[in-house]
């Protein structure tokens, strides 16, 4: 099973993103959307499950998300430091035993196993502009998790 990762579009959809993720099975996006059309956008891709970033106002998306895929645990929350958690989002990966944290906010992309739990950030993939580096990854669901990035 693939799965596509993306966070802080910002309101832009690159137009390679439709080849990119041609062949996930679900998209994850972690949050800085922009407008709700950017979601129904990628469910023309694959199914979608967002949350709210900090620069979101839509009224039916929460701030946290859980799915199972893949038989693989899921926790999906905009804003997270892998190596300093808060004591709220802390208990919220153990009480929903995730086994993969994805969150943006950093616009960098990043990837770290800590005491077993594997925390990615695919990084921004919002408009170009001078200095941003742009990525979205795709996560291999397999025996292991494998994690391909991919600039934009």
């Amino acid at each position: 099973m693939k799965i596509g990762l993306i966070s802080d579009t910002h309101g832009f959809l690159d137009p390679r993103l439709p080849k990119i993720f041609g062949d996930v099975d679900h998209i994850l996006h972690a949050g800085d959307i922009g407008p709700d059309r950017l979601l129904a956008q990628m469910e023309s891709i694959a199914p979608v499950t967002a949350v709210l970033g900090n620069t979101d106002s839509s009224n039916w998306i929460q701030l946290t998300e859980t799915p199972t895929l893949g038989g693989w645990k899921f926790l999906i929350h905009h804003i997270v430091s892998p190596r300093s958690l808060t004591a709220e989002l802390d208990a919220q990966i153990k009480r929903a035993q995730s086994q993969v944290v994805l969150f943006g906010h950093t616009h960098r992309h990043f990837e770290e196993t800590i005491n077993g739990v594997l925390f990615i950030n695919p990084g921004y993939s919002g408009q170009p502009k001078q200095g941003a580096e742009r990525s979205v990854a795709v996560l291999h669901l397999e025996k292991t998790l494998r994690a391909e990035f991919i600039s934009l």
